[in-house]
């Protein structure tokens, strides 16, 4: 009777063990600038990712920071990140190191950004954890290459293609994304109101396209 007793105990215990091993949620970590940070409003992009998925399956953390640049985000990697043992970690930064360049002179030199950004890589691997790249939106929203700061966000988004190339990771390119819709969308060749409210931050439409881009590579 002991031996059955125990036998049951010990039975149970591995259920529990191997219930909590199956079914630990997926956690996923989005990590930015403002963009990211007014993604966890109620139209928010990441708020709408978290809809979209189980969330007995996926655990969704918006980690995003106005005004932030390649460098911060490395600067607050361990308490806002590394330290919450995250499975997937998507990295969306750039806007404001090429935006701050014009803006306040606090941008971010093209060959430091993409230093910083493979050390972000470099660390978020090393705990084990998997990467999904983002390329820079937009500073604006005319078309054909007429915005003041496109020619420096299409060579940073270059760079992320590259490091996404020769990390083996996979890339949101929405850099080029949101250059298509722009083509398809925005006929009187509008600076801002197809996809942004302000040049930069996303509007309904715009969160809802970064989403839609974002759900099938973090599944």
């Amino acid at each position: 009777m002991k031996t059955i007793i125990k036998t049951g105990i010990l039975l149970s215990f591995f259920l529990i063990v191997l219930t909590s091993m199956t079914f630990k949620p997926k956690r996923i970590i989005f990590f930015g600038d403002s963009i990211t940070q007014q993604g966890v409003s109620k139209n928010g992009y990441v708020t709408l990712i978290k809809k979209s998925l189980d969330s007995t399956k996926y655990d969704i953390i918006g980690a995003g920071i106005g005004g932030n640049k390649v460098y911060d985000l490395y600067l607050r990697l361990e308490d806002d990140v590394l330290s919450k043992k995250p499975d997937l970690v998507v990295i969306y930064v750039g806007i404001n190191d090429v935006w701050h360049k014009q803006s306040s002179h606090t941008g971010t030199d093209y060959d430091k950004y993409l230093k910083f950004y493979q050390a972000l890589i470099n660390k978020i691997q090393g705990v084990g954890s998997k990467v999904v790249l983002v390329t820079p939106s937009v500073v604006g929203e005319k078309k054909d290459g007429t915005n003041e700061l496109d020619a420096d966000l299409n060579k940073y988004a270059e760079g992320i293609r590259a490091l996404a190339v020769k990390n083996n990771l996979p890339v949101c390119d929405l850099r080029k994304i949101f250059a298509e819709y722009e083509a398809k969308n925005n006929p009187e060749d509008k600076e801002k109101g197809i996809l942004t409210v302000d040049r930069v931050h996303l509007n309904e439409t715009g969160n809802k396209l970064v989403a839609d881009q974002l759900l099938p590579l973090v599944k």
